[in-house]
């Protein structure tokens, strides 16, 4: 499984407007409902199921389809485990002396490709500015609702 954890500060110096914990956390939220406006490189996010604490979606992203169940630990954390495969994406919002984080870590395995090998390390790598990109697009986005007056 190719693993990865990134983080970055939700309010750097000079970055307006200054989002607070709950902004960010109704984001995610909006995210797991749709994710389509937050991650670029999605082109479809359906909603399958729906339960008190967790919601069941079907997801294309970079040409892959999968099922994602979706739990909410608010305030703090969305986690999307896939459904009949191996596979997990967290994103948690941290508190530090620096300020909020957003951290997104991913357990992720590539259909042919042998876990634990160079293969998927190199596919991983490959993936991984896509990753990473999707915690910027995340609080952009966020940002822009916020600014929108939708958020």
């Amino acid at each position: 499984m190719y693993t990865l954890s990134y983080a970055t500060l939700v309010n750097p110096p000079g970055e307006e407007p200054v989002l607070t914990r709950e902004q960010v956390w109704r984001g995610l939220e909006m995210k797991a409902e749709n994710a389509l406006p937050f991650v670029p490189g999605m082109t479809k996010c359906q909603i399958v199921e729906r339960h008190d604490n967790f919601i069941v979606r079907d997801v294309t992203f970079a040409g892959s389809s999968h099922r994602e169940k979706i739990l909410l630990h608010k305030p703090v954390q969305v986690q999307f485990e896939r459904v009949g495969e191996n596979g997990f994406i967290q994103n948690t919002i941290s508190d530090s002396a620096d300020g909020l984080w957003l951290t997104f870590t991913f357990g992720l395995n590539f259909p042919g490709t042998e876990p634990g090998s160079e293969a998927e390390t190199v596919k991983g790598d490959e993936m991984k500015g896509s990753y990473v990109g999707a915690v910027a697009a995340t609080l952009a986005r966020v940002r822009q609702m916020v600014r929108d007056g939708e958020l």
